[in-house]
Formats: structure tokens, C-alpha cells, sequence
């Protein structure tokens, strides 16, 4: 094996560490909507698989046909967890990533602390089924299976929604050796005979109209694992954290939660208010501290950024819209030229902040727009980024 996947990771240094591994053909994006609430009490890593996502099929070292196994695909990720100088974890995975937090907790035990096994399985049916489709793959690229995978990812209702198709362009995107490779490593998978040998806590999440790991599947790791609890979600297909993002993120909290206390919520805030507003506005807002405005400051970063800017509902970027509205309307300059700031580094562009601003004009007032455009633009001018034309 060569190089360490792709990662990336969220929440408090000093954390109890989970990972999460995705799913056969989708990159770490498809645990976005539980993301954000898990970091508040955890140092949450995420990582791509090989040839998916940000992660080159290289990290195997060899992806000819038949070479990888799961033994391969999780010491890539003991290597990732190791680089990372993590000892111990808690792991939740999806389908193929569930597999390998299986494979880690039976094989090294020492390292997972607690375990979640969502729409995965013990064996993920006949290996010829696995080697046809690899052969497929390396012939045809990933856009050949994209049409089945829509019906198994997902019910009919929740097939045409946006993060449907996000989900499905990560499929077409990923590389045909590293998904190829991946079904190798499903295909020579069987862990039933060692279920038993799990002595991590477990949780196990199915979805009722999961069709590519029926329910019978979870059933049969609850069944094996001692002590496993098991939660079968309705109205969830094979991706169920997509498409019951509240549901699984409920149960995730449940399983992985450290309690909830005010020190936590203020950790959890100052890191999440760092990350949007920038180390050194709050630097410079901490130095500014003095006794008549503390319990202000622990006020804000408790409550603001440590129960609403942390919360599951909404991602950073669409709160960053709703700020600058909020902002806009009450014409709060100072606040406003910050959140301009805090919305670049939540993923807005500057013709983002332009039809932002458009659109208040029509419900805010025409004199708060045209205030509000120059407090963008002087920002933005300020820091150096492009304006649109």
C-alpha cells in the first residue's frame, strides 16, 4: 500500500475520536447532514475510499483484478488512524465501510471502542456477482452501474432530490480500478463464522426498503454480534444516513454520546466559532474580554455557536445565507461586514453574497440593501477577493 487516504476532520482535538467510512461508490460527503452535530462532542474523521472521492486508487499499491480484500481496505485506514496518532476510536460505516469497522473489530479489537453498522451485512451476497460487476467497471467505467445504484441507494420518493444526485454524480465520478478494487474486497468477504468475536458495543441500522442489504441482513449481525442493538429505519434504502439523515444521526448520538454540560457546549462552540469567524476575530474579541462583558462572551459562544450554529438541521453555508439576511434587515453594519467574512469561509461565493443582498433589496428595503452592498463590497475589496462582473 502507498500514500494514506484522503481524511478529513471535524470537532475538538482533544475528543473522543469516531471515523466514518462511506459506502461502495460514494466519497465522505454522504455523512454531511450528521457531521456537524457529532463534532460537537467528538474529533470526527472522515475518510474517502481508494478511487473515490479525493483518494487515488494508488493507496492500494495493487488494484489488478482479485488483489484487494478487506484486510487491504482497512489497514489503509489503521494507517490513516495511526498517521493521525490516534490509538483507540469508535468507527461507524455504511454498507462497505461498515465492513471494514467489522473487519477492525474482529481483527483488532484493541482499537474500536464502540461500533455502528449501518445498511451493511456479514457477506454481501455471491462473489461472482461482485467479480461481474468489477469486470463491468474496469471495462466500462463507473457511468455503466449508475442507474442501478440510484434504485438501490434510494426509494423512489427521495430519488430525484438533490442529495440524491449529488450522491449519484460521486458514483460517476469515482475511478473504475479503485471501484472495481473495492468490489474485489466485497466479493472474498464473509465475516459470519466470526460475528461472535465482536466485543465492541454495536449498534445496527437498517432501512426497511433496503433492497441491495435487506433488513434480513441486519437481523442477522444484531443476531450474531453479542449485545448488538438493532434499528430498522422506514422509509430508508441502502443509504439511510442520506435519506433519514435525523433518524440515523439520533441513533449515532445515542450509541457514540458523551454527556451533554456547559463546558462541552462552550468547547464545542469556541471551535465552531473559530472556524467560521477566523482565529483572529476571535482572538481579538477574547482579548477585549473584560469582567463587565465575560458572561456575554459565554453567553454567545455557548448559546450561538454551541447549540445553533452546531445543530444538524441546517449545514454552515445555508445558515451563513440566513445571517446575512437577519443582518441585512436590522441593518447591523459591523456584524454584517464579519458574517460577509464568515460566509466566504462557509462555502458562499461573492455572487452568492450579491444575489443575497439582490434578494433583500425586494423584502429588507432598498436603502438596507444598498448599505449592506457597500459593507460587502468594502470587505471583499479589503481581503482581496475577485467581485463578480
Amino acid at each position: 500500500m502507498t500514500g494514506a487516504l484522503h481524511h478529513r476532520t471535524d470537532g475538538p482535538a482533544d475528543a473522543p475520536v469516531l471515523i466514518l467510512g462511506p459506502s461502495l461508490g460514494t466519497s465522505l460527503a454522504v455523512w454531511d447532514a450528521q457531521v456537524p452535530a457529532l463534532a460537537r462532542r467528538h474529533r470526527v474523521i472522515r475518510f474517502d475510499l481508494p478511487g473515490h472521492g479525493d483518494t487515488p486508487t494508488g493507496t492500494l499499491g495493487d488494484a489488478a483484478p482479485g488483489a484487494t480484500a478487506m484486510a487491504d481496505l482497512a489497514g489503509l485506514v489503521l494507517d490513516l488512524a495511526d498517521e493521525l496518532g490516534v490509538g483507540q476510536f469508535g468507527y461507524a460505516g455504511i454498507s462497505l465501510g461498515g465492513a471494514i469497522g467489522a473487519h477492525l473489530a474482529v481483527h483488532h479489537p484493541e482499537r474500536v471502542t464502540s461500533l455502528a453498522l449501518v445498511c451493511s451485512s456479514a457477506r454481501f451476497g455471491e462473489p461472482a456477482g461482485w467479480r461481474d460487476r468489477a469486470a463491468l467497471v474496469r471495462e466500462k467505467g463507473t457511468d455503466a452501474v449508475a442507474p442501478a445504484a440510484l434504485g438501490r441507494w434510494f426509494t423512489p420518493d427521495f430519488a430525484g432530490t438533490h442529495t440524491a444526485d449529488r450522491l449519484v454524480d460521486d458514483l460517476c465520478a469515482a475511478d473504475a480500478a479503485g471501484y472495481a478494487a473495492c468490489c474485489d474486497a466485497l466479493a472474498t468477504y464473509d465475516l459470519r463464522g466470526a460475528l461472535s468475536r465482536i466485543a465492541a458495543p454495536t449498534l445496527v441500522i437498517a432501512g426497511r426498503a433496503d433492497t441491495a442489504t435487506p433488513p434480513a441482513h441486519a437481523r442477522e449481525l444484531a443476531d450474531g454480534i453479542p449485545d448488538a442493538s438493532l434499528l430498522e429505519l422506514a422509509g430508508a434504502a441502502h443509504l439511510a444516513p442520506a435519506e433519514r439523515p435525523e433518524a440515523v444521526l439520533t441513533a449515532l448520538l445515542g450509541h457514540f454520546g458523551t454527556p451533554d454540560s456547559d463546558d462541552n457546549r462552550y468547547a464545542e462552540g469556541m471551535a465552531v466559532r473559530r472556524a467560521v469567524l477566523g482565529d483572529a476575530h476571535v482572538d481579538r474579541a477574547v482579548a477585549r474580554t473584560t469582567d463587565f462583558t465575560a458572561d456575554f462572551q459565554d453567553y454567545i459562544t455557548r448559546c450561538a455557536w454551541g447549540e445553533i450554529w452546531t445543530r444538524p438541521g441546517l449545514d454552515r453555508r445555508t445558515r451563513s445565507f440566513l445571517t446575512l439576511t437577519a443582518l441585512i434587515a436590522h441593518g447591523h453594519q459591523e456584524e454584517l461586514a464579519m458574517h460577509v467574512r464568515a460566509a466566504i469561509r462557509n462555502g458562499l461565493s461573492p455572487e452568492d453574497i450579491k444575489e443575497v443582498l439582490l434578494h433583500s433589496a425586494v423584502y429588507c428595503g432598498v436603502p438596507a440593501a444598498n448599505s449592506a452592498f457597500a459593507t460587502a463590497q468594502s470587505v471583499l475589496a479589503e481581503d482581496g477577493i475577485p467581485l463578480a462582473l
